[in-house]
């Protein structure tokens, strides 16, 4: 048998409106009065319709999340991230997954999630090729509030990203610190913004240190471990004297180290090498690897945060609410990988 509102409201002998205001936590009520309604909701064992609140309060306490690629460690770290501070914020959440980073059925999409009547919308699919060519500020207006993760800050979106740029820049810089003068690089998609960030963080650091990007060997590979070992081959061919490798992804990485190995390479008095991610393996490699931390979860939980004031300013009519974009500064982990010490 269903409970009702009418059912608790008998029980404790108050009206339904009592009720109602106990379970919306709203209005002034006195202590015993809030203590009888919530014994009777607990010895009814009452469940508030919530398709019913959602309908009166305009709101269903629900966001989407948008997502691609979450085999990857970065898209599913981040999305842990979303999940934890969209519990303590009181959130559910919705999850949509793409087929592609480059789906174009972005009107499907967002027809599904406005049916849904969705609060707010964490775009979490990262920047590949030209897979945010459908934003304009005319269209999200007509939406719910959006985030986006993983992608370049542009004027008038709200975003959260990594600072994918100073990371390598930090990676690299390290290199050169250690006396390491011929630093290949592995990227990794150059489809995708993050990977051309982290190239370009390289290059200038290079350049920094008076070195040239255009005579160091590149090689892209596609985030994995198996890529990483065909691009460390390949980067080995073009240049066989090169004594450093900044590979753009712990897997990479993995892939890398395994090469050199294979090859007589010591790591790291012959060939240092670092990576990127810190993911919780890359300890245990051998040698244990240098690699940038960025803070996914926290990136994950930040957009819910910023999704959060976004939602609630809308709802108050803000028009002093503008857009911005938070940028987190990943650290460097130094490991044996690419230190004699």
């Amino acid at each position: 048998m269903n409970v009702t509102l009418r059912d608790v409201a008998k029980l404790a002998g108050v009206s339904t409106k009592t009720v109602s205001r106990v379970v919306n936590n709203q209005g002034e009520l006195s202590d015993a009065t809030r203590q009888r309604v919530q014994a009777a909701i607990e010895q009814l064992d009452y469940r508030p319709n919530i398709l019913a609140r959602s309908l009166v309060n305009q709101r269903t306490n629900t966001l989407a999340v948008v997502a691609w690629g979450i085999d990857y460690f970065g898209p599913s770290r981040t999305v842990l991230g979303i999940e934890k501070k969209s519990d303590e914020l009181g959130y559910s959440l919705f999850l949509s997954l793409m087929a592609h980073p480059d789906d174009g059925h972005i009107d499907r999409i967002m027809g599904t999630l406005i049916a849904r009547r969705v609060d707010g919308i964490i775009w979490a699919a990262p920047e590949v090729g030209a897979n945010r060519s459908w934003l304009s500020t005319a269209r999200l207006d007509n939406l719910p509030p959006m985030v986006f993760l993983s992608m370049e800050a542009r004027p008038g979106l709200v975003s959260v990203s990594i600072d994918n740029r100073h990371g390598a820049i930090q990676a690299t810089r390290h290199l050169i610190d250690v006396g390491r003068r011929r630093i290949g690089l592995i990227t990794g998609p150059l489809a995708w913004w993050e990977a051309r960030e982290r190239q370009r963080g390289w290059q200038e650091a290079l350049q920094q240190a008076g070195l040239d990007p255009a005579a160091a060997p590149v090689v892209e590979a596609d985030w994995s471990a198996e890529s990483g070992a065909r691009a460390m081959q390949r980067l080995l061919e073009r240049d066989p004297h090169i004594d450093a490798v900044f590979a753009c992804s712990d897997q990479i990485a993995l892939g890398a180290l395994g090469v050199a190995h294979q090859s007589g390479r010591r790591v790291p008095d012959d060939l240092a090498i670092a990576g990127f991610d810190n993911i919780p393996e890359s300890a245990f490699f051998w040698p244990p690897l240098t690699t940038v931390y960025q803070q996914l979860i926290e990136a994950g939980g930040l957009a819910v945060e910023k999704l959060h004031q976004w939602i609630e300013a809308r709802r108050r009519n803000d028009k002093g609410a503008a857009p911005e974009a938070a940028v987190l500064t990943p650290e460097l982990i130094v490991r044996r990988s690419s230190s004699r010490a």
